[in-house]
């Protein structure tokens, strides 16, 4: 995302996109826009492209307008993300406009206009494309362009950087109307290469698929170039130079790990959110300079920034977020309320009567000097991207400013777009969110087979997950698994030997840091040992209460900790063992570890009460298929004490069940998702749930 960049833009590859389709050569060159975030932003930008197709109905040949749908993002799209429009229909509409005041009706002429039965919903710049006579056209993000499209001579600019060949219009909310001034200018000016918006981003276009994407990247590649010849020129120091220098590594994580579960707890007081972290060179370069807090109030200027990004950031001041405990929490509470009074004023400053009501007041960007950026969101992905797209800002901000002077949106044009009608329909067309959405848990053993089977349990849920493993092979590829199958934003895995306290320490120094802070904790690492008693050794011994309950101790109060700190309650649960309810012949030293874990999760439900923080139990036995404790001695020795061969362990287990039925690591994981779901058992603590097939004996009292 840095416009500095002399990087080559990707190159179109004539052997890979020969013998395609038009439909094919579309999907290529989108994708090929969206590989590179110096062109677009995720999810910014369409594409389309006029192809003749047979009529499904009169089987005649029809021009129909293949245009990015509503919601995609042209980097990672397939096929099936392109709405697809009779043109002739398009064209027809213009009788039925209105004016502008009446443009947002438009949108549901739309589905009338469908060709092929097509389910994608079109996008609000479909008239954009439509509306213009070329066979294929761009509408990108570039930071370079938007930069000058947010320069205050804007217009003058654009003509000099483009020598005329690039057009001009002034700011106008995306719609109908836009696309009618689109196709006036263009016609008012023959033989040019593409449009600037002010504050939006540039239209370009082609005769092909190929000559459309080297036109656009081109375009991008000069108004780049254009730009770091004026920095040179203008010796211009970025953003009025340095204020103040970045916080050690050592220093920033310290001062993240107890600021990030405060702002995640004080922003989640309605529903859980989660937070990313960005220190980029380009992130760190604006909260370290003297211009920081008057162009961070200008707020953004290209509406796609700020749909996902409020229309300015929170600062907040070192003096606030190095601050300790009660100061640390005031401060930032003082903060956080006068950001929501201000963004609630902003609101009814500009609302109009048919304005959605007012949204979520929090702050979705967080800038820290001497460290960096937070953002804020409902889900990981959301938040990486909202920072994503501030970059974008900076960007902007930054070459704008060391070439002209930057303008953002006027304040009642950035409103129109942030409640519009047509984006709160959107908005309302979204699926209802998983329980666990927002929510994050740390799994000690995560790379175990019951962690993963509790891990993959949680994150169908929507969950994020940091697999806590003292074994990081096995915990980085159990996370790349979870990671290829639910999406890379949602894991993450840490090294952590439960014995020590330092290395417990810095998991959850390192969860805070990847998403905010802990919700649930899973506390399952673990080791299986058994020796008749006059054969325990004082090592064998000290070995379980270390892992065991010295372990499960360190774990739970660090849990704790972080969650009193966020304010909004939490979950422990506590995989300890039907061992602890009812001995074991020659497991000793197991047996009462295991017994010390259920007492220090009812100790933990206990003071936890309070603070909204629920400990529960829950009792696995026999859990021999993809357990690794069972893979080693302790298959053997179990063998042994009961004199059966290893190969008839499950078998024995099953049959001493009540139930005759085997235990899984599934059904472990519905235990532990039962305790840790808020829907299903916010009235449950102190308990004890045994998933053991039946056993009389350890049945609880």
């Amino acid at each position: 995302m840095n416009t500095h960049s002399t990087q080559p833009f990707p190159s179109w590859d004539d052997a890979a996109t020969a013998g395609m389709d038009e439909a094919h050569l579309l999907l290529y060159r989108s994708n090929l826009l969206g590989s590179d975030l110096r062109i677009t932003n995720y999810g910014g930008g369409n594409t389309s492209a006029k192809i003749w197709q047979k009529d499904p109905l009169t089987g005649q040949n029809t021009e129909v307008l293949w245009v990015k749908g509503s919601g995609g993002d042209v980097g990672s799209m397939k096929l099936d993300g392109f709405a697809t429009l009779y043109m002739d229909k398009l064209r027809a509409l213009k009788g039925l406009y209105r004016g502008i005041e009446h443009e947002d009706e438009m949108v549901g002429y739309l589905p009338h206009c469908t060709f092929n039965l097509n389910s994608r919903a079109a996008s609000i710049d479909t008239p954009l494309h439509s509306s213009l006579p070329y066979a294929h056209v761009d509408h990108m993000h570039p930071d370079a362009v938007i930069a000058i499209a947010a320069m205050e001579h804007s217009e003058a600019i654009t003509r000099e950087v483009f020598g005329g060949t690039v057009g001009w219009l002034p700011w106008l909310r995306p719609g109908y109307e836009l696309g009618q001034r689109l196709a006036e200018h263009n016609a008012k000016h023959p033989g040019l290469r593409g449009i600037v918006l002010g504050g939006h981003g540039l239209f370009s276009w082609g005769d092909t698929s190929k000559s459309c994407y080297d036109n656009t990247v081109d375009l991008i590649a000069q108004a780049q170039t254009w730009l770091a010849q004026q920095r040179v020129a203008k010796k211009v120091q970025v953003f009025g130079g340095a204020r103040s220098t970045s916080l050690d590594a050592a220093e920033r994580s310290a001062v993240l790990a107890r600021f990030l579960p405060v702002l995640r707890g004080l922003a989640s007081q309605d529903r859980p959110k989660l937070l990313h972290v960005n220190t980029s060179p380009e992130v760190v370069e604006f909260v370290n300079s003297q211009e920081l807090e008057p162009l961070a109030a200008l707020g953004t200027s290209c509406p796609d920034h700020f749909l996902r990004t409020k229309i300015r950031p929170l600062v907040v001041p070192e003096s606030v977020y190095t601050a300790q405990g009660a100061a640390l929490q005031q401060g930032l509470d003082d903060l956080l309320r006068q950001y929501r009074a201000d963004y609630a004023a902003y609101y009814e400053r500009c609302k109009r009567p048919t304005s959605p009501a007012l949204r979520d007041p929090n702050p979705v960007v967080i800038l820290l000097p001497r460290i960096g950026m937070v953002t804020i969101a409902l889900d990981k992905a959301t938040a990486r991207i909202a920072g994503e797209f501030y970059v974008n800002a900076i960007n902007v901000m930054r070459e704008a400013n060391a070439v002209d002077r930057y303008v953002g949106l006027p304040e009642q044009e950035a409103f129109d777009i942030e409640y519009w009608l047509l984006e709160e329909a959107k908005l309302q067309r979204m699926p209802k969110p998983k329980p666990l959405v927002g929510k994050i848990a740390l799994i000690t053993g995560g790379a175990g087979g019951i962690g993963q089977a509790i891990a993959r349990r949680y994150l169908a849920e929507g969950c994020c997950v940091v697999l806590a493993d003292i074994d990081p092979a096995a915990a980085q590829q159990a996370q790349a698994g979870m990671g290829k199958q639910f999406g890379k934003d949602v894991v993450r895995s840490v090294v952590c030997d439960v014995t020590q306290e330092a290395s417990v320490q810095a998991a959850f120094a390192a969860a805070a840091q990847e998403f905010g802070g802990v919700d649930i904790l899973v506390s399952n690492a673990g080791i299986a040992s058994a020796a008749p008693l006059e054969d325990t050794t004082l090592a064998l011994w000290e070995k379980n209460q270390s892992i065991l309950a010295t372990g499960y101790f360190l774990v739970g109060r660090e849990a704790f900790r972080m969650m009193k700190a966020q304010g909004v309650g939490g979950s422990i649960v506590v995989i300890a063992s039907k061992n602890g309810m009812v001995a074991s012949n020659q497991a000793t030293a197991y047996c009462a570890a295991k017994a010390a874990e259920i007492q220090l999760s009812r100790s933990f439900a206990l003071e936890g009460a309070p603070l909204g923080i629920r400990s529960n139990v829950v009792n696995p036995d026999a859990v021999i298929r993809g357990s690794k404790i069972w893979t080693g001695q302790w298959s053997q020795e179990r063998a042994a004490a009961n004199k059966i061969d290893e190969a008839d362990l499950e078998k024995f287990y099953r049959d001493r069940s009540m139930l005759k039925r085997s235990v899984y690591p599934e059904d472990i994981a519905e235990a532990a998702y039962f305790f840790a779901a808020e829907h299903l058992s916010a009235k449950s603590t102190g308990n004890i749930l045994n998933v053991d097939a039946g056993n009389l004996a350890a049945f609880t009292r």
